[in-house]
């Protein structure tokens, strides 16, 4: 009997551990990607286990800055509670630590420069669920009576001691019983999660407008590219946009001719309002396609044009872009003159077609993936982007399938220790045989 509890209470124990889905909301690091003060960056807020308790963000640059301090604001919803500090954009960066008093619904405000965007975020932490309760409370109890069967026995009092016995049995039992059938019951919501809605799942998509402040901007001079999300059903600001991809948003912004190519993510600077600050140096049309997602809804991209008027402005001595995600010649300076490869050669428009191009060491992550591939048609109708899933080495692969014959624009797009690099091409693609 005593070899019988043992094994079962080491089974529950096994069985025991804490359900996957439950990792990916509390505890979980929260990653945004912003544009900000002419740098890249990722803002890290890593999961907390306990409030009252420490609140840790970090700032991770993705290109070479100087002193770029972010202020940190980080403000309940709830009551109002609000804990200042800085942090050091840097490829390895320091974590501020900062104190949170509750958990729920969150603020953090970023500052640097004179720009400034408020993140919503929710401290998340995990609720002991009743059914682990019931396991470990089980088999507590069963150890207790298993102690005391042990002593009775040894005292000669058999009856007693089968008694204790049977006790501990049937606290195993029901340990082992909650394991087997625990799963089906969904575990508790973390303190702080957002209310269950009863209502049917599922939202419109945004209504957005984009537009540039000036309404025509000059090469060569800064502007903003804004975007204001509307609920149609409701005519309120959205303000549920989710994060994918680590970013609340992501912008292409492409010259007709794919010259110019910037991958920027906005900062959110009201419910409902996203903006980032650009520069083109050539007069002519400019689209911008953004990628966004609301809660309970799908993926959604949404495109616009603008016209930036003025005369050309002198190239940069590199020949590429600097600013992030820049396009140009391949970036020497952050190791790679790389050509990509493309198998067919001839791709051919409904069939898969292989892209790659060798990288540099110190390959590093960005927005979640090792490498991305962003697409677009000569006339800009058709917007692609698909990712690299694998990990960091010598090199990075894609595969798509061409919509239509045609002319494509491309953009090969990963991160080293100290910048993101960006390798144009032209893809020329065929018609099938059979169309």
């Amino acid at each position: 009997m005593i070899r019988v509890l043992c094994l079962a209470a080491a089974f529950v124990l096994a069985m025991a551990a804490p359900a996957a889905a439950h990792n990916v909301t509390a505890g979980a690091d929260l990653r945004i990607a912003q544009t900000i003060a002419g740098a890249e960056v990722t803002v890290v807020v890593k999961g907390t286990t306990r409030v009252p308790g420490p609140l840790r963000i970090g700032v991770v640059a993705y290109q070479p800055v100087s002193g770029l301090r972010v202020g940190l604001e980080v403000r309940s919803v709830d009551d109002g509670h609000t804990v200042t500090g800085t942090a050091q954009a840097t490829a390895n960066p320091q974590f501020t630590q900062l104190q949170v008093e509750r958990a729920g619904p969150h603020e953090l405000r970023l500052s640097a420069g004179d720009e400034v965007a408020v993140i919503p975020f929710r401290v998340l932490v995990e609720r002991q669920s009743a059914g682990d309760l019931l396991i470990y409370g089980g088999l507590f109890v069963a150890a207790i009576l298993l102690v005391g069967g042990l002593l009775t026995g040894a005292l000669a009092r058999p009856g007693p001691a089968m008694a204790l016995a049977a006790g501990a049995a049937a606290g195993v039992t029901v340990a082992a019983m909650v394991v087997v059938f625990g799963s089906q019951v969904p575990p508790p919501a973390p303190a702080g999660a957002a209310p269950t809605s009863t209502t049917a799942q599922g939202r419109p998509y945004a209504q957005v407008r984009m537009e540039t402040v000036p309404a025509r901007p000059a090469a060569g001079e800064e502007f903003t590219l804004r975007a204001d999300l509307i609920d149609g059903s409701t005519g309120r600001p959205v303000d549920d946009l989710t994060a994918h991809h680590e970013a609340l948003a992501h912008v292409i912004v492409t010259s007709e001719d794919g010259r110019y190519f910037r991958h920027v993510h906005p900062l959110r600077t009201a419910p409902g309002h996203l903006e980032v600050r650009l520069s083109a140096d050539r007069p002519g049309r400019y689209l911008a396609h953004a990628e966004l997602e609301r809660e309970g809804s799908g993926g959604q991209l949404v495109a616009a044009d603008f016209t930036v008027g003025g005369t050309a402005q002198a190239p940069e001595k590199s020949g590429t872009a600097t600013e992030p995600g820049g396009a140009g010649a391949p970036d020497a300076r952050a190791g790679t003159t790389a050509t990509p490869r493309l198998q067919p050669g001839a791709p051919v428009a409904g069939r898969p077609t292989t892209i790659e191009v060798d990288t540099p060491a110190g390959v590093r992550t960005w927005l979640g993936m090792t490498g991305h591939l962003l697409i677009r048609s000569q006339d800009g109708d058709f917007f692609g982007h698909v990712h690299e899933m694998g990990t960091p080495g010598s090199q990075v692969r894609f595969t798509f399938s061409f919509p239509e014959p045609g002319r494509y624009l491309a953009w090969i797009q990963y991160a080293t220790a100290d910048r993101i690099v960006t390798v144009p091409l032209t893809v020329n693609v065929t018609a099938s045989e059979t169309q």
